[in-house]
């Protein structure tokens, strides 16, 4: 699992003496805290932690809301979406496959038709293979077809999986909150930002100025010249 390189880490805790920062994944707040500190120590490292796009939301290092997907969508429904992603599949011809296929969140299912448990080779591997056959992308174009009308709405996200919610869950859910604060300016930072990337609707959302990014090293060169300009100038 990717986490975050030491000269990261630190320019971050320099920005937060600055400004206000937060984070917002797919991922349930565990895998975040993993690629991002150790355990709660990222909760007191960003003011905001916003884990499954925002329906799990933590302010100043505590836990202010939570969302329930099966509350929102309803037990037949959700079975009904379990067992067409189980199906399909199934019947995925792949090089290989390992576990974890659907991943139960808070606020979304998180689907990976090699499973998640696959190594760092095997993921690169599937990587590859899903950028030639487009594997993610004919899974949810099957998704879309099949549940059409009944409020769902797919991203993809990472190297082997997409996420599925309900309308309105995507990352844009956690502005929300930030509403309530009155920011004068929220500046957002995603590598997926082209449409159907897990990034796009935050990105594209009037109420952030959105910076679309290649790696953590481009998010601190842009943050510099954001937020420091001073040490820009003199270099």
């Amino acid at each position: 699992m990717w986490k975050i390189e030491p000269e990261v880490a630190e320019f971050l805790e320099e920005l937060h003496k600055r400004v206000t920062i937060g984070v917002v994944g797919g991922s349930d707040y565990t895998k975040i805290a993993e690629q991002l500190g150790e355990r709660d120590e990222v909760i007191n490292k960003f003011d905001y932690v916003f884990a499954e796009n925002g329906t799990v939301q933590y302010k100043n290092g505590q836990l202010v809301s939570k969302q329930a997907i099966q509350d929102h969508l309803g037990e037949e429904l959700l079975q009904e979406l379990i067992n067409f992603c189980l199906n399909y599949i199934a019947l995925l011809k792949l090089p290989k496959k390992r576990g974890t296929f659907i991943e139960f969140r808070s606020g979304m299912l998180n689907i990976s038709p090699i499973g998640r448990s696959c190594t760092m080779e095997e993921r690169i591997e599937f990587s590859e293979l899903d950028k030639k056959e487009r594997i993610r992308e004919n899974f949810v174009a099957a998704l879309q077809r099949e549940f059409a009308g009944k409020g769902l709405r797919f991203s993809r996200g990472g190297m082997i999986s997409f996420d599925v919610f309900p309308e309105g869950w995507d990352k844009r859910y956690c502005l929300d909150i930030l509403d309530e604060e009155r920011f004068d300016i929220i500046h957002f930072f995603g590598n997926e930002t082209t449409p159907g990337g897990n990034d796009y609707e935050i990105y594209d959302d009037p109420r952030t100025v959105g910076h679309s990014i290649q790696s953590p090293h481009d998010t601190v060169q842009r943050c510099r010249e954001i937020f420091f300009p001073e040490t820009v100038n003199e270099s």
